[in-house]
């Protein structure tokens, strides 16, 4: 069969059927099958490409794909050109010698704008550069957050005047473009409202405007009032809190379980109000005798009757008394209370007034938000493990006084307060197939060995090929044509014998042959063997002279010029 495709090509090709003819079309079926065995070799280990940039400009990506060029670096386009790859082993160089020429620039320019600044540049055009680099700085800083992916911002700058009444803020607009399911809380739309208020002089917070691809406005205050909902801060620190609770919950009873024999859920009830609260309180008088006196004031009054006046009108009569230059005394024989009864009648007024202390309390009270008013805990906690006498594992149910000690290391762990009307349930109940848990995803869904699967194939398709075209095509294929040319030697010996063979006479041979036959005793069965190689050699050269006539005129042309 393989003979005839080889005449079949020959003929195809035009070529005499020849024996060289037929090696030389061997040979090239040979270097074809090598060549696809090496195509085939250079697909199965053909490099990994990772991606080197990601959404990338279209200035940025032909400046990067030119520079890679340069360098040498095999690289390739993802599905709709959105990513540069190169290979695996070559990313991180590339991006450091790409850095170091400034690549990728980005969407926008910064401060090297400024850099290239021409010679008798007007004002105008300095100021409107100033804030392009202005601008693209701030687009970059704001790029550098996780959620972001690009960012754009537009800066309206008011002139400057003398006129306090004239002068205006700047005010600022950004619009965010974000990853694919990824959002921005409040947090981090105040952040990005600060930086860019703190990045232009005299900018206020309030002035910054946030959109996002979606045309949201994410800097809209108005709906930060308190309409009765927790907003995402809240919600994240009542989240954080739970799970620090089963946390704690999980460390302390792990030890005594095991790492995967107890669950834990907690709910907590919390309190974002912000009370502020100011109490002045009066208690009852107390008694005179225990109570303090404040102030206490005393007046005493009295008309004491003097005598009618007599004398002569005038200043003398006016005059007060003298002062009694001698001691007054009493007539002798006449007592003290005698004196004073027969002295006249001198009419008297006391006044006293006391003010007590009162019992007052005044009392200002600001009550700190996030305050937890209950607390609700749930654990499951899987069957003890134990080893019976004969060596075989089993489960049993936990005793009272171990269910005993859980729920109080439980009731420490998450802070248990019968006041604050807390409530803790401990179950203990078996697990189902804890032993054979397994991930979600399943292993033949996993990304990593989805990629792993498809590499190990590669390299089997690969090797396999080439054992296929080696062992089915090529050995053969080498191993015909070293027969081809064995037999074409063969063929060529046996021609110049067999041609030597006619050139002798007949005649001569056949009396030389009678001679040597009756001269020489030779044994029957020697003789046939030689007569059938005779025989089979003449056939050969009968046959090689029918196939390739051109061997045997070549032999015979010899002959002719050798004489």
């Amino acid at each position: 069969m393989a003979d005839q495709a080889t005449l079949t090509q020959a003929r195809f090709l035009g070529m005499p059927e020849t024996p060289l003819t037929r090696l030389f079309l061997l040979g090239g079926s040979a270097a074809a099958i090598v060549a696809v065995m090496i195509g085939v070799w250079m697909w199965s280990s053909q490099p990994d490409y990772h991606v080197l940039f990601a959404n990338v400009s279209d200035r940025d990506g032909g400046a990067i794909v030119a520079s890679l060029q340069q360098m040498n670096v095999p690289y390739k386009f993802s599905d709709g050109g959105s990513a540069i790859l190169v290979p695996s082993t070559q990313v991180h160089e590339a991006r450091l010698k790409l850095a170091s020429q400034g690549l990728p620039k980005g969407g926008g320019v910064g401060f090297e704008l400024m850099e290239n600044q021409k010679l008798g540049i007007s004002q105008f055009l300095e100021q409107v550069n100033f804030q392009r680099a202005l601008e693209g700085e701030l687009a970059r800083s704001i790029e550098s957050i996780s959620a972001v992916q690009t960012a754009r911002v537009h800066l309206a700058m008011p002139k400057d005047t003398v006129f306090v009444r004239d002068q205006q803020k700047p005010t600022a607009s950004v619009i965010l473009n974000l990853y694919s399911s990824r959002l921005l809380d409040q947090q981090q739309v105040s952040a990005i409202i600060h930086l860019v208020a703190s990045s232009v002089p005299d900018l206020p917070a309030q002035n910054v405007t946030i959109v996002d691809q979606s045309g949201n406005l994410l800097s809209d205050t108005s709906k930060q009032t308190n309409n009765g909902q927790l907003n995402p801060s809240q919600l994240k620190y009542v989240h954080e809190l739970q799970q620090d609770i089963v946390k704690r919950i999980e460390s302390i009873i792990s030890p005594i379980v095991g790492p995967s024999n107890v669950r834990a859920e907690a709910t907590a009830d919390v309190d974002f109000n912000h009370v502020e609260q100011a109490a002045e309180t009066y208690k009852p008088n107390p008694t005179p005798d225990s109570s303090s006196i404040r102030s206490m004031q005393s007046s005493e009054s009295g008309n004491k009757s003097a005598a009618n006046a007599s004398g002569i009108p005038g200043s003398f009569s006016n005059q007060p008394p003298v002062n009694a230059t001698a001691p007054i005394t009493t007539p002798p024989g006449t007592t003290a209370a005698a004196a004073a009864a027969a002295a006249p009648a001198v009419p008297t007024a006391k006044e006293s007034t006391i003010n007590y202390e009162v019992d007052k309390t005044v009392r200002y009270t600001q009550l700190a938000m996030g305050g937890i008013k209950r607390l609700t805990v749930a654990v499951v906690v899987n069957y003890k493990r134990d080893v019976d006498k004969n060596g075989k594992a089993k489960n049993r149910e936990l005793n009272e006084a171990e269910k005993a000690q859980i729920i109080s290391l439980t009731k420490e762990a998450m802070g248990f307060s019968q006041e604050r009307g807390d409530s803790l349930n401990v179950v203990n109940s078996q697990f189902v197939s804890t032993e054979t848990e397994t991930s979600d995803i399943p292993l033949w869904k996993q990304p990593e060995n989805i990629q792993l699967a498809k590499d190990i194939g590669k390299y089997l398709a690969g090797a396999l090929a080439i054992m296929y075209l080696f062992f089915g095509y090529l050995k053969p294929l080498i191993k015909r044509i070293m027969d081809r040319s064995t037999v074409a030697m063969d063929a060529k010996e046996k021609a110049e014998n067999a041609a030597n063979i006619f050139a002798t006479d007949e005649e001569e041979n056949e009396e030389a042959a009678i001679v040597n036959l009756s001269n020489q005793e030779i044994p029957d069965e020697a003789r046939a063997k030689a007569s059938q190689a005779y025989e089979k050699d003449l056939e050969i050269a009968r046959d090689l002279s029918k196939q390739d006539p051109k061997i045997v005129a070549n032999v015979v042309k010899n002959w002719v010029n050798n004489e």
